[in-house]
């Protein structure tokens, strides 16, 4: 047992019961939990498997139903652990990478790429400042922390610098540092708009939200003196990421209500 940690004893699970095992061993957990245990560790599969002498199938599930009540997280490959108590933050007001915010908070960062191509997209090009025809580099990835969902994110950059991006493996790199690496390119600017949203059916699959968590949507748009090189919008786990500003009596700081944008620099 840990140091600080209380020991609070299993209740054996009835097989004759009216409710499953897996729902015994959660609601199990749950009065330990409420009682003290766990403060510091929360128990692996394994050791549960052994404690109530169940299947892991058994524990899975209850851990399943455990993290869709956002008690616990418990990620394939990884240890159980309380949940809640780990948050991404952004700083308001700078150029920052979700990327290093992930590794920051000392949770391991993974992308699975979903879409990386050349294309055409009208919207994406108008918001950059550029011709509705023009070719633009896609990047479309989901991003884990700590293998458990964080953020659906989608990048437009113009072909005729991004292309050297198509070579680059995102899987675990921030797309700032790829592009400075191999289109030789940093920003220096841009705009950003974060806003409540209800999240599409695939979006809620994908982040797996469950249907009472909040998401926040990201829209940037990253400027090299004042040119659009990079169109991003992001869907993000409300209950995973906050965002910080600093202020001061001297200098205040200024908010960008909605409505007041400017054209898109070209």
């Amino acid at each position: 047992m840990v140091p600080g940690s209380r020991r609070v004893a299993a209740r054996p699970l009835q097989r004759a019961a009216c409710t499953t095992l897996w729902q015994q061993l959660q609601a199990d957990l749950q009065r330990r939990l409420a009682e003290g245990e766990f403060a510091e560790v929360f128990p692996g599969e394994l050791e549960l498997r052994d404690e109530y002498g169940v299947s892991r199938s058994t524990v899975r599930e209850a851990l399943r139903a455990l993290r869709e009540d956002g008690i616990v997280t418990a990620a394939r490959g990884r240890a159980p652990r309380l949940g809640g108590d780990v948050e991404i933050s952004q700083p308001l007001g700078a150029i920052y990478s979700l990327f290093e915010s992930v590794e920051a908070a000392h949770l391991h960062q993974r992308s699975i790429v979903r879409r990386l191509d050349e294309r055409r997209d009208a919207h994406a090009a108008v918001r950059l400042g550029l011709e509705e025809s023009t070719p633009l580099i896609y990047l479309e990835r989901l991003r884990l922390a700590d293998e458990e969902p964080l953020a659906l994110d989608c990048a437009w950059l113009p072909a005729e610098l991004a292309r050297p991006l198509l070579d680059a493996d995102f899987t675990h790199t921030s797309l700032y540092d790829e592009l400075a690496g191999r289109c030789r390119v940093r920003l220096t600017g841009g705009r950003e708009q974060i806003h409540a949203v209800i999240p599409t059916a695939a979006q809620r699959r994908l982040l797996e939200l469950g249907p009472d968590t909040a998401a926040m949507r990201v829209q940037r748009t990253g400027t090299v003196n004042g040119v659009g090189i990079e169109w991003r919008t992001t869907v993000i786990r409300g209950d995973r990421f906050s965002v910080l500003a600093d202020f001061s009596a001297r200098t205040g700081y200024t908010v960008h209500l909605s409505g007041d944008n400017p054209a898109p620099s070209r």
